[in-house]
């Protein structure tokens, strides 16, 4: 048996060509193409802050300015991307049909994700809630912070911060509770039998005007419901939605103080209605 022939000097030259050829064939390209993406990046971010300025400049709201300032910078991406395919030879058309064979398959295996961009583009549309907004959905209470196309971020009264799918939220009940700049603040109060309706609904109103900050809407007090074991009362105020939480503290706070001061009886019993 003999060796295999040694590679002669004619084949090493025509791989060194063959090396170079490509060499000069696809580099320059390359280089190209990294520069093209490297100057996509930074001019995404750049486009994506001037999108946001001038949104800010036309008072157009902040939830809808950055979704603009985020969508203008994946189509700047996108066009890059686009573009360096091109070069390199892929037809856009094939790629087209390329990329949409290998969504339906991304789409079959992430239904759930779909679900929330698809819930993301709603809430962008409709519009329920916007970012500042606080809001009740999906079990959910607190100021909303952030609204992406798959999730919405809340932080709640207690400094905690809430990512919640926006599927959850969409199909569900959302109730906004800044939604309008005042509001109803109100309290049960449960008095027993035998206290005159007048003195007590006169003792509830005086309490009520002695809260700080509400607005210039008169308070009032009902007879909500009667029970064998008392009366309730619903003694209620407006005030800014903003100070909601304040409002009812103080209310609670001037109703006892006031029931104590005229010496009125709470009834006490648990199955009372707000008891």
């Amino acid at each position: 048996m003999t060796d295999a022939s040694p590679a002669t000097p004619a084949s090493d030259s025509a791989v060194t060509k063959e090396a170079l050829a490509l060499i000069q064939q696809y580099a320059g390209p390359l280089l190209v193409s990294c520069i093209i993406l490297v100057a996509a990046y930074f001019f995404s971010a750049w486009g994506r802050r001037i999108v946001l300025r001038a949104c800010e400049r036309a008072e157009i709201d902040t939830t809808l300015a950055r979704f603009f300032a985020r969508l203008t910078r994946w189509l700047i991406l996108l066009v890059a991307i686009t573009f360096v395919l091109n070069r390199f030879g892929f037809e856009t058309a094939s790629f087209s049909v390329l990329l949409g064979a290998v969504g339906l398959a991304v789409s079959l295996a992430f239904q759930g994700t779909l679900s929330n961009f698809a819930a993301g583009v709603m809430l962008m549309v409709f519009r329920p809630y916007k970012i500042g907004d606080t809001i009740q959905a999906a079990g959910q209470v607190g100021t909303v912070d952030e609204i992406d196309l798959f999730s919405t971020t809340i932080d709640t009264v207690d400094n905690r911060r809430i990512f919640v799918p926006n599927s959850m939220i969409f199909g569900a009940v959302i109730t906004n509770n800044s939604a309008h700049p005042l509001r109803r603040v109100e309290v049960q109060v449960a008095l027993q039998h035998g206290v005159d309706s007048g003195d007590a609904r006169a003792v509830l109103v005086r309490a009520a005007e002695r809260v700080r900050g509400r607005s210039d809407e008169a308070p009032d007090a009902f007879i909500q419901d009667i029970s064998p074991m008392g009366v309730v009362w619903l003694v209620y105020v407006w005030g800014p939605s903003a100070d909601v939480v304040t409002l009812r503290r103080d209310l609670l706070r001037e109703v006892h103080q006031g029931v104590r001061s005229a010496n009125l009886n709470f009834a006490v019993s648990n199955n009372l209605p707000g008891s």
